[in-house]
């Protein structure tokens, strides 16, 4: 292709659609789309394949990699993608370009959700695992990653993946105290991991990169319980498959339970008043097929339908009384809104770490990839004989059936939850330790203080019994920013600040995920309760791929 051909091409796709920056990223879309997916075209007008649509964003990528850095090799790598893209009026025509992009790059344009052409499936609640063994306070478990099929669409059977079974995994309810084996199979054909997203474990259990179970191998990892309740979930966390392997099924929830928190008036009766609630998005092919190499993307991908612990169109018949929904992000890239129709109120009980310490009001709740929260509500709100939804970015992603009126636990809005202590004065913040991690960049072009992820590097040191502050930054360019979710292994944290200011009250408990918005520094009170070599990385899958992850070694 000559290079006045090439620079039309590119100009065409850039300049003839709208630039979208959706909840993970950004893409170049039709502006006739009107469902916000990504839709890049050629020359010839024709949509690119997937080969087409990569080798013009790397291209584009090196560009814009040159001048984010702005100075160094990061400048000199631009601008010889610059001079090998351009000749002649091109170079002109590029900067207008960009110029132009560099405005659009700041909207944040969600993905519109279908309604799926079929009729409304009963919620599959995920069963409670069973151990094979239990003596005392040591429980066993069995966990086997696998292929299969399930009907997520109708008339469609088609291959997913999952543990133990099809889609996902069963949930794994675990108590404060407990000693736990498990006894972890590989049966894909490809390596895989088992991590405890939120589980404060060791590093030889964590199941991160290091972890690698290989296919037809079976391994066994033991750890002790020691946290407070809380909705935490497991995936793959195998270095260039998690995000294929997540975005195909395999995914669970944990439930860690204590005294405490099963002294309280919450709704407990699982998958009756206590209902999981795994929100993912996925794009379908016109089969009926989830097929992640056909629409990955760079910077996160998404999908243009919800899908509900595996249910596309899910409901749930319910009684007139107080409802907990434990809900989780289980998106590779996609950050959720949560509402209620009606912009009824409900109220938030836990965060990722576990309980607040009082029930936090709210009428939308978000939830970037990997964060989890535990809300109540209040199904009175609607009259008996109606339907309500739980809503994700204005979409349905839950129908509420309301079929009777029934008594209901003694929840109270006012009522206290659990004690936290109180972060340290400021002169004793003053005296902590500091870390400063800068995420930087977008699509394959990520990385966390100017270094990708290195298996045989340590990034950052910390010493078993303490506590640090980090200070996470996310600052734009000149081609704009996203959002990055911020997660650490092996440790909670509390945010102290955002740009400064106190957070809200639903994000003053408990964590290991937190959303760090363009522009935004987040600092984190870090407490060093486990020993080993830990992932701090962005949880948009993709970006952790390409990347976009650190490691820490508490001694």
């Amino acid at each position: 292709m000559k290079k006045s051909k090439r620079m039309q091409w590119l100009l065409g796709s850039a300049l003839a659609g709208t630039l979208v920056i959706g909840s993970a990223g950004f893409a170049l879309a039709d502006t006739n789309d009107t469902t916000g997916v990504s839709c890049m075209t050629g020359a010839n007008g024709q949509p690119m394949n997937d080969a087409q649509h990569r080798s013009m964003m790397n291209r584009m990528m090196g560009y814009m990699q040159g001048m984010m850095h702005g100075n160094g090799q990061g400048m000199m790598k631009g601008q010889t993608m610059h001079r090998s893209m351009m000749d002649g009026n091109d170079q002109g025509m590029m900067q207008s370009m960009m110029s132009g992009m560099h405005g659009m790059m700041h909207q944040h344009i969600a993905i519109q959700y279908k309604n799926v052409a079929q009729a409304e499936r009963p919620l599959a609640i995920p069963p409670i695992l069973t151990p094979t063994e239990q003596e005392g306070n040591h429980v066993t478990y069995s966990l086997t990653a696998q292929q299969g099929e399930t009907e997520l669409l109708d008339g469609h059977r088609r291959q997913a993946l999952g543990y133990n079974g099809a889609m996902l995994g069963p949930v794994l309810r675990l108590t404060k105290g407990q000693q736990v084996t498990m006894k972890l199979s590989n049966r894909l054909d490809e390596p895989t991991t088992f991590h405890w997203h939120g589980l404060k474990v060791d590093s030889d259990a964590d199941g991160g990169p290091h972890n690698a179970v290989q296919p037809s191998e079976d391994k066994t990892v033991q750890f002790t319980v020691d946290q407070q309740a809380a909705t935490l979930w497991y995936h793959p966390h195998y270095m260039g498959n998690t995000a294929r392997q997540v975005y195909q099924g395999l995914a669970g929830l944990i439930l860690v339970e204590d005294s405490q928190e099963t002294a309280l008036p919450l709704p407990r009766t699982y998958g009756v008043d206590d209902i999981p609630l795994v929100i993912q998005d996925r794009y379908f092919t016109e089969d009926g097929r989830i097929d992640y190499n056909a629409v990955a993307n760079p910077d996160g991908t998404q999908g243009d339908v919800l899908i509900v612990n595996g249910t596309v169109k899910p409901y749930i018949t319910t009684k007139s009384h107080w409802v907990r929904y434990r809900i989780v992000n289980g998106s590779n890239a996609s950050n959720f809104d949560v509402a209620l129709s009606g912009h009824h109120n409900f109220y938030q009980v836990a965060s990722d770490g576990g309980l607040l310490t009082r029930p936090v009001s709210l009428t939308t709740l978000r939830l970037s990839p990997g964060e989890r929260a535990e809300i109540v509500v209040d199904m009175s709100q609607y009259k008996v004989g109606e339907t309500a939804q739980v809503t994700v970015n204005g979409a349905t992603a839950l129908a509420v059936r309301i079929a009777d009126v029934a008594d209901t636990v003694a929840f109270s809005p006012d009522m206290a939850l659990t004690t936290i202590a109180p972060l340290p004065e400021s002169d004793t913040l003053a005296t902590l330790p500091r870390k400063h991690i800068e995420l930087q960049g977008m699509g394959p072009m990520v990385s966390i203080n100017g270094r990708t992820f290195s298996m045989e590097r340590i990034d950052e040191q910390a010493v078993f019994g303490t506590q640090e502050i980090w200070e996470v930054t996310n600052p734009s360019t000149m081609m704009g920013g996203m959002i990055h979710p911020f997660h650490m292994h092996g440790v909670q944290f509390r945010i102290l600040s955002r740009n400064g200011q106190t957070p809200p009250a639903q994000e003053q408990g408990w964590k290991d995920t937190v959303l760090v918005n363009p522009d935004e520094k987040v600092e984190l009170l870090v407490r060093y309760e486990r020993k080993g070599v830990f992932m701090f990385h962005c949880h948009i899958l993709e970006h952790e791929e390409n990347g976009m992850m650190g490691q820490f070694e508490v001694k």
